[in-house]
């Protein structure tokens, strides 16, 4: 694996196939096994902190190239050291160049582990969060008020996920993502779906999560 240290909020990695198969893994499965490829990220990683001092602190931005003999992956940090949210990167890049989920079942990448459509006005319209404590929301209630999502909690799992519908006409991105980097303080962003959620799940609070929150357990 070959390691570039861009700067101080971005690093670049390079990983043939070669290398892959030694680790494990296979071509198959980093495209198109979703648990195996994130196994292999996260690996990766490790293995890159211990090498070029590049930890994961909070949500990253991740971009996947795929090479005729391996993969190129570049990551950068989404938060700044004063925790504001830094535009994606890769925005203005070509969308067939980002490692995501296509029609063919070609696999994304960890990013929709972090966020989910922050490019684009139209396409950004929901977030799950996973709480591992019902403390957690408790926690993070007050700094939420200025926000103005739609919010409902569901227990599913011995955890608790929060549902998050932005209206375009009340939130801009910029709302969003200071939103969005709020709340990964106390949460990880989930692909779990709020039609899983609402058949499977237990809701806590159908809406207005938040205040509810400050109403009865402040």
């Amino acid at each position: 694996m070959e390691i570039e240290r861009i700067n101080d909020h971005t690093v670049k990695f390079y990983l043939s196939y070669v290398d892959i198969e030694e680790r494990g893994f296979t071509r198959e499965e980093v495209w198109n096994n979703r648990e195996r490829s994130e196994e292999l990220f996260w690996d990766m990683m490790d293995e890159i902190n211990e090498q070029a001092e590049f930890a994961v602190e909070g949500p990253l931005w991740i971009q996947v190239h795929a090479k005729q003999d391996g993969i190129e992956v570049t990551v950068t940090r989404a938060l700044t050291e004063d925790g504001q949210m830094l535009d994606s990167p890769f925005y203005n890049e070509d969308p067939n160049k980002v490692f995501h989920e296509k029609e063919d079942g070609t696999f994304e990448s960890i990013e929709d582990l972090l966020k989910n459509n922050l490019d684009t006005e139209s396409e950004w319209t929901d977030n799950t969060f996973l709480f591992n404590e019902f403390e957690d929301v408790i926690q993070i209630a007050s700094r939420m008020r200025k926000f103005e999502a739609h919010t409902s909690l569901y227990a599913y799992e011995s955890n608790y996920y929060l549902h998050v519908s932005y209206d375009g006409e009340l939130m801009t991105n910029k709302n969003k993502t200071d939103f969005f980097s709020v709340l990964s303080e106390f949460a990880k962003p989930s692909d779990v779906t709020i039609h899983l959620l609402k058949e499977y799940g237990t809701v806590v609070f159908e809406s207005d999560v938040f205040p509810q929150i400050e109403k009865y357990f402040k």
